[in-house]
């Protein structure tokens, strides 16, 4: 099967499975999107909605967070991965906000990636999500589904490579909805351990590349 009608199949099955889908996290602003997008590096979303509640209660923006000390809000977030990194950029991040963009949460990449805490990953997330951006955030899931599905060749080995093979292949208008098709998959279907292969509504489609599917 040729990529493009590979990729034309793929992205048909999770445009009918999910026409409509977006991040899992839970958030009442763009500030509060990133402070969870920067909470869920190496962690769960459904942890990250287990400790958010009470975090954007007592800091619910840029302004507020800015005036608070790292242990403060790492009592907040103790139950998360890195809990004192994370507190401390989140710390970091929202006295940036405040000096740099008057407490808006920047668009552009460069902007993004100049804020404590904020890598590739979650400035394309916050530009596909927040901002409506053509955008590829490459995780953990997103990577090992595209592997195995034989969308990227296996020399694509790193995140950035993955994302740029997907972005050239994937309509502009689908690639916010892709990133969510690949990773939702990748989370509940296409697991790392043992994908379930058995409920796999794309099972008749997959190659089953498992070489050099996780990212390590």
């Amino acid at each position: 099967m040729k990529i493009e009608e590979r990729y034309r199949r793929v992205l048909e099955h999770f445009g009918q499975q999910m026409p409509e889908v977006t991040t899992e996290l839970q958030f009442g602003s763009v500030f509060q999107l990133l402070v969870a997008v920067v909470l869920s590096a190496q962690c769960t979303d459904k942890r990250v909605n287990m400790v958010t509640p009470e975090l954007f209660a007592r800091f619910p923006d840029a302004a507020s967070m800015a005036q608070a000390e790292a242990d403060e809000v790492m009592e907040y977030v103790k139950s998360v991965s890195y809990p004192n990194a994370k507190a401390l950029h989140l710390v970091r991040l929202a006295r940036m906000l405040m000096e740099r963009h008057g407490g808006e949460v920047p668009a552009s990449m460069d902007e993004l990636l100049s804020l404590p805490g904020v890598g590739r990953k979650t400035a394309n997330v916050m530009r596909a999500v927040a901002f409506g951006q053509a955008t590829m955030a490459v995780d953990t899931h997103v990577f090992r589904v595209s592997h195995r599905l034989g969308l990227v060749p296996k020399s694509a080995g790193t995140p950035l490579k993955v994302e740029r093979t997907l972005m050239r292949h994937i309509p502009k208008e689908l690639i916010p909805r892709a990133h969510h098709w690949l990773l939702l998959h990748g989370r509940y279907v296409c697991t790392a351990r043992r994908p379930h292969c058995e409920k796999c509504s794309l099972e008749a489609l997959c190659p089953k590349l498992m070489e050099g599917s996780k990212l390590l």
